[in-house]
């Protein structure tokens, strides 16, 4: 299995601002939504994982640098590694293409917590779908 997960997007018109460029702040939640997806193609359901294991991912920090800029309909391709896997945190490298331009590379790291949000150890089944994604 690859260690890289992609998932695809188009940039619709609420994605951008007046000038038809992607506004920064929603490579965020492209990311957010690759994410998501990753984990669901692993076969990890968030809602499961919160009901089950009393466990959910919060994100602590986020850094992006911004490359070139995505505009009205471009299809991107949203990648994601896992940089680190730690006991109750996951480092993710993400990154948004436009074929083979990229536009944005983002580092986040998310924790796991409770329901009450304090800090618990990604359960063992979860961080063991995921060690596939460690690069």
């Amino acid at each position: 299995m690859s260690s890289e997960f992609t998932w695809e997007v188009r940039v619709y018109y609420e994605d951008t601002d007046a000038g038809g460029i992607v506004y920064y702040a929603n490579y965020l939640k492209f990311f957010e939504r690759a994410r998501t997806e990753w984990l669901r193609a692993i076969g990890i359901g968030q809602q499961v994982l919160l009901e089950e294991h009393d466990a959910m991912f919060v994100v602590k920090n986020v850094s992006a640098d911004y490359h070139a800029p995505a505009k009205l309909d471009d299809a991107l391709s949203l990648t994601l590694v896992i940089e680190k896997l730690g006991r109750a945190s996951v480092v993710f490298r993400q990154q948004a293409w436009r074929g083979t331009t990229l536009l944005n590379t983002a580092h986040v790291k998310v924790g796991c917590v409770d329901s009450a949000l304090r800090p618990r150890a990604v359960p063992d089944a979860a961080a063991e779908r995921m060690r596939a994604y460690v690069a």
